[in-house]
């Protein structure tokens, strides 16, 4: 049986899903189809409800859990992971200035834009742009702060961009709860017992890779462009942890937490379905 899998092409995605996708564990015949894209790209797709299983920004799961459950491994949460708020000067009183500053965010559905929405509510004048482009709306002076995720969390100061705020420490810091970045989620009209076992396989992966690091593996690597090894390992060793192995009591609680927040930030959007954890 072939299933479509989409999830982003950075380091700590690939490392996640390489043993699965190139069967450096048994997958019991079951092969797969993937895509790689940005975040935003697969949270668009995943709302068209297009790929059987795939990566999300978790700040998309209210506009989803119609068509989806999440799984419990594979996914981004845990502390000091958050997105960072930047600008190419400090910006005194920030929280008195922001309506009339822009910002722009990695995507309009991402959860980088909720925790952003989350520590400034007031902020009015956004601009959705890719992840990676971020930095050099600021630098040229297109946008007065960015929201940067992923890479960009180590690359920015070589720039001489600055930190204004850690958005995932303003989370932790305001509901004592890990972060949830990004999850893997499963069509609803699969086979509950095809999607636990996708989901244990996704596990198993994860283990494999565990088991191989710190060596960074030929699909890895190729798939993450010029960045090099070092930046690659920061990148896993900040995303990939044992929330990624298994979500567990601590992280779906905050996987409900984020929900909370979402339906108060939105409250015209109600979840159209109950949140679904798989249980394998």
């Amino acid at each position: 049986m072939t299933l479509t899998l989409g999830f982003s092409p950075c380091p700590n995605d690939t490392f996640i899903f390489d043993a699965l996708v190139n069967h450096k564990i048994d997958t019991g015949g079951l092969t797969f189809d993937v895509v790689l894209e940005d975040v935003q790209t697969l949270n668009k797709w995943a709302i068209e409800g297009k790929l059987d299983f795939s990566k999300i920004s978790y700040g998309v799961l209210p506009l989803i859990t119609r068509q989806y459950v999440v799984l419990q491994s594979g996914g981004a949460l845990g502390k000091g992971v958050g997105p960072l708020l930047i600008s190419k000067k400090p910006i005194d009183r920030l929280q008195e200035k922001i309506q009339d500053l822009t910002v722009a965010i990695p995507g309009e559905n991402t959860t980088a834009h909720m925790l952003f929405s989350l520590a400034f509510p007031k902020a009015v004048h956004k601009k959705f742009v890719l992840f990676s482009d971020v930095e050099n709306e600021v630098l040229s002076g297109q946008v007065d702060m960015g929201v940067i995720i992923h890479e960009n969390r180590f690359t920015y100061q070589k720039r001489g961009l600055v930190k204004l705020i850690d958005l995932g420490h303003f989370w932790e810091e305001t509901t004592g709860n890990p972060i949830p970045l990004g999850g893997i989620v499963a069509k609803r009209s699969l086979d509950p017992s095809l999607v636990n076992r996708v989901d244990a396989l996704i596990n198993l992966a994860v283990a494999y890779s565990f088991e191989k690091y710190p060596e960074i593996s030929t699909y890895i690597r190729e798939h993450a462009q010029e960045m090099d090894e070092s930046v690659m390992r920061q990148h896993i060793d900040l995303y990939v942890n044992d929330f990624s192995r298994r979500l567990g009591i601590q992280g779906e609680q905050a996987v409900r937490k984020l929900l909370e927040v979402y339906g108060q930030l939105h409250p015209e959007t109600a979840l159209r379905e109950p949140l679904v954890l798989t249980g394998w």
